[in-house]
């Protein structure tokens, strides 16, 4: 099998793994890539080495967490999946992999386009931000950060039955946003933005912000424009890769005095209706973003800009390293 290892900062390199699918286990379940997707922010943060996030492994380590295949064959006590079926998981880019049937995986309807599909987790975490930040039919959300995950919980805003505003820092995330189903758009740093969010609101405010950009700035407009007592849902990796602060993050005229909560979008979400499990768990969430995409209410795929061969996959990861506007949902088909 094939799979591209990070020795450092920009070191990847695609190397050649034996996989012994002649031998499975009862538990586990041999899988063929048919594509893989990047996830811009987190993808690149590790490449370019950024400040390591708790959890994740050092280097040498493996890259990427979306990807869509087929099962090729089964141990003997498996039943959650059959061969020939298409699932969505947690796995790095490679070409083929054996998995445990515990892991994440999420079987994906016929009639859903693979391009779609790829995109199932992230989506997952996109309607997370939701979730955990308390929302309810009717809400104005606005969306800060328009990379892929942010552009995911715009595209969820109308089946959610959200009203959605997306805030970039871009002209080409603003025109992606509306594409992906933003009622508005405008940019962090427009001067009449404030009058621009009251009109959109009719005067009652932002509800609930989702924060999807890392950088600082981000997270000040995030409490600016946020109404009082409203929530601020925090997903991205605040301050990653970035000097240290020269302001307070959290000043008394934007947080105490408004009475904002800031939700940071991990773990599972409340839930006033407990099961003996996590009602809402991340496979579970996943099922219901690929039901919405067999009914044809949401399509990742909008978003995608960029289709590589697996072995341009350094040439992708510099793309995003470089900061490329244009750049946004970004595959790798791995057919050889």
């Amino acid at each position: 099998m094939k799979i591209p290892i990070l020795y450092g900062p920009r070191d990847l390199r695609m190397e050649e793994h034996p996989l012994d699918t002649d031998n499975l286990k009862s538990k586990d379940i041999w899988i063929e890539t048919e594509i893989s997707a990047l996830k811009i922010g987190t993808d690149r943060g590790n490449y370019e080495g950024a400040e390591q996030v708790p959890g994740a492994p050092g280097y040498p380590r493996w890259v990427g967490d979306s990807n869509l295949g087929i099962v090729r064959g089964i141990g003997s006590e498996v039943t959650r999946v059959q061969v020939g079926d298409r699932v969505v998981t947690r796995q790095p880019h490679q070409s083929e992999y054996i998995t445990d049937e515990s892991a994440s995986i999420v079987k994906v309807p016929d009639g859903v386009h693979p391009e779609d599909a790829v995109y199932t987790h992230l989506y997952a975490l996109s309607g997370h931000c939701y979730r955990k930040g308390n929302f309810q039919p009717g809400e104005t959300v606005a969306v800060v950060g328009l990379g892929v995950l942010g552009l995911g919980a715009v595209g969820l805003g109308q089946p959610f039955g959200a009203r959605v505003v997306g805030i970039g820092n871009s002209p080409i995330r603003l025109e992606m946003a509306e594409r992906m189903g933003a009622h508005a758009a405008f940019l962090y740093n427009d001067p009449d933005l404030d009058a621009k969010l009251d009109e959109f609101t009719n005067g009652i405010g932002i509800d609930l912000v989702i924060l999807t950009a890392n950088p600082w700035p981000a997270f000040r407009t995030s409490l600016q424009i946020v109404r009082d007592n409203g929530r601020v849902s925090v997903v991205s990796l605040l301050g990653r890769g970035e000097p240290p602060l020269d302001f307070n993050p959290l000043p008394m005229e934007l947080f105490y005095n408004k009475g904002i909560s800031i939700i940071a979008v991990s773990g599972a979400p409340g839930y006033l209706y407990p099961t003996p499990e996590t009602r809402f768990n991340n496979d579970r969430q996943g099922d219901y973003i690929v039901s919405l995409m067999a009914d044809g209410l949401v399509e990742p795929k909008r978003l995608i800009t960029h289709r590589y061969h697996y072995t341009e996959i350094v040439k992708a990861y510099e793309m995003a390293y470089h900061r490329e506007k244009s750049m946004l949902g970004v595959t790798f088909d791995w057919k050889d």
